[in-house]
């Protein structure tokens, strides 16, 4: 059915005002025109609304129902566009995010805390997946976008390379012997090595870059986390390759010491993933904004 909305709220004047002429006055129209539109809605609906008595005009049976559901109506419109209203001004609304654990600790937190304190009325939720299974979320609708390791060819997505991050073997005192020395891929091989689990990005961006230099390499230990990587070598149970800055802290302290390794290991990125063509809300897309601008 097709609605129009201005011959209900002509209507909706003339039942609260009580008279043709004081709805046309609160609607800055003539009177005739509400008297066209009242007739227009009655055809519509089939039957009268109001009857004319000498205080005005009244509403009929049929007519007090209709008034009972369109105030209804009316009000949910004037409640819809407050909340919109509240979700521009950043006083309501909700950002759902995509990330693992150690983006999500390393990266992402100190830009969910920049936000919040600009705007503490908007809520922030934060999904710790995988970034395949963060794509995942982002195709089913669950999140607004992910923040994910790349390379990612996915043509349903964009895909905004963001930040570098550079990943190099650590060691503690136990290897201590090690420090200040350069080593080929080929004599780091010789040593036992604590890699990420295989189905991880960062795993598979280090196992390239051995097969790259003809490079076999069995794992001493295959580990799920960062924070395991970076315990494991300062325990001395090996030589863990992790994200340098993710280990900015062990290193400063002098627990972790960075093995030189030549060629060293390229960089790699973090990105950005959202869906195209579809939009953002206005809180997900300040969020995205906030984070891109460094």
């Amino acid at each position: 059915m097709d609605y129009n909305l201005d011959l209900y709220r002509v209507f909706l004047a003339v039942a609260k005002a009580g008279s043709f002429s004081r709805a046309a006055e609160a609607l800055f129209i003539t009177q005739p025109a509400v008297s066209h539109s009242i007739r227009q809605l009655e055809e519509k609906l089939g039957g009268p609304l109001f009857f004319r008595t000498s205080r005005g005009a009244k509403l009929t049976v049929e007519g007090e129902v209709l008034l009972r559901y369109i105030g209804q109506a009316f009000q949910l419109i004037a409640e819809a566009e407050h909340r919109l209203t509240e979700m521009h001004q950043m006083l309501s609304g909700v950002v759902h995010i995509g990330a693992n654990d150690t983006l999500c600790k390393h990266v992402l937190l100190p830009y969910l805390e920049a936000f919040h304190k600009e705007y503490p009325d908007v809520k922030l939720h934060v999904t710790n997946r995988t970034s395949q299974e963060t794509i995942k979320l982002l195709k089913e609708g669950a999140i607004d976008f992910g923040i994910v390791n790349l390379p990612v060819d996915d043509a349903q997505l964009s895909i905004r390379r963001w930040k570098p991050l550079h990943d190099i073997f650590v060691a503690g005192a136990r290897y201590s012997h090690l420090q200040g020395q350069t080593m080929t891929p080929a004599e780091l091989a010789a040593y036992p090595i604590i890699l990420l689990e295989r189905d991880s990005s960062m795993r598979k961006y280090a196992d390239r870059y051995f097969q790259a230099h003809q490079v076999r390499i069995t794992p001493e230990f295959e580990l799920g986390s960062l924070d395991l990587l970076i315990q494991f070598a300062k325990t001395g149970l090996g030589i863990s390759c992790v994200t340098g800055q993710f280990a900015a802290e062990e290193l400063a302290s002098g627990e972790l010491f960075e093995l030189r390794l030549e060629p060293a290991i390229p960089p790699r990125h973090i990105g950005i993933v959202t869906l195209k063509d579809v939009p953002l809300s206005f809180a997900a897309q300040t969020m995205l904004e906030l984070c891109l601008q460094s």
